[in-house]
């Protein structure tokens, strides 16, 4: 894994890494650098088979305060086919995110504006702070969504986008998980306990399954029942049956007993 400045990558020994902002000073806002290494991180994770899932977080107070301000001025001074560039640059970073194999959680904390919208709709879940205060703030500025704005429509709906997106209203934790950006929130001081809540259940599922399941529904999507999905889905069961792990876990299941990939103690419901 590179050096980076403007991220850390720690990994857990039970499978998982967390991909974190960190400029805190900066308030992990955006410039062309965290682009760059956002997207040479994902890369990199991206060819670990046996990653698990990744969550996504900031340092410090703040999920991300969106775009760098002396980024943005530099980016004032530049032509159209440089702004072309840069745009290019930050759709390369929400499409690795969006397409990413293993399943993706964000933590939000604080502010996330912006382009931080973005990265929170990529992910495949979200969860946060009841407090946390969220803006697409671009229109405040002179400026448009345009680059996460299939991804955050995708994530709250179109009636909605059109209504945070045109009017730049902040919004809380608490509106955020109504509008389903996330998926639940809670007080800022229990918020990394349920961090660890929810890593301890995603450590529960098969990693292969995950996967697939991930690959499934990215396939179903909102697209039309047509016979190819159909032949695709009938594919995707009889794959994973058969798969090693598949075996695993419906042997397991019968012999009511954990299995392989559940190391620790704790005791769950049987389906």
């Amino acid at each position: 894994m590179s050096d980076f400045s403007t991220l850390e990558v720690t990994r857990d020994p039970r499978g998982f890494a967390t991909l974190w902002l960190s400029r805190e000073d900066k308030n992990n806002a955006f410039n062309a650098l965290m682009i760059r290494e956002l997207i040479v991180a994902l890369d990199q994770l991206a060819e670990e088979a046996s990653l698990r899932f990744l969550l996504l977080r900031g340092r410090g107070r703040h999920f991300s305060a969106g775009a760098d301000l002396a980024w943005m001025q530099q980016s004032a001074q530049l032509d159209f086919n440089t702004n072309l560039d840069d745009a290019r640059e930050l759709g390369e970073l929400m499409y690795a995110l969006h397409r990413f194999k293993a399943p993706t959680l964000a933590v939000v904390q604080g502010a996330a504006f912006g382009g931080a919208l973005g990265l929170i709709s990529c992910c495949d879940m979200a969860i946060g702070a009841e407090d946390a205060q969220l803006c697409l703030s671009e229109v405040r500025i002179g400026l448009a969504p345009a680059v996460i704005s299939p991804f955050v429509v995708k994530a709250i709906g179109e009636r909605a986008a059109r209504r945070y997106a045109l009017s730049a209203e902040r919004f809380s934790g608490v509106r955020a998980r109504d509008l389903g950006l996330l998926a639940e929130v809670y007080p800022a001081s229990e918020l990394d306990a349920q961090v660890e809540a929810w890593v301890d259940n995603l450590l529960q599922n098969s990693p292969q399954a995950l996967r697939a399941t991930k690959d499934l529904l990215r396939e179903v999507d909102d697209g039309e029942l047509s016979p190819a999905l159909r032949r695709y889905c009938e594919n995707t069961i009889a794959r994973i049956r058969v798969s090693a792990e598949g075996q695993e876990g419906l042997r397991a299941f019968l012999e009511k007993r954990r299995p392989a990939w559940q190391t620790d103690d704790k005791k769950e419901p049987r389906p």
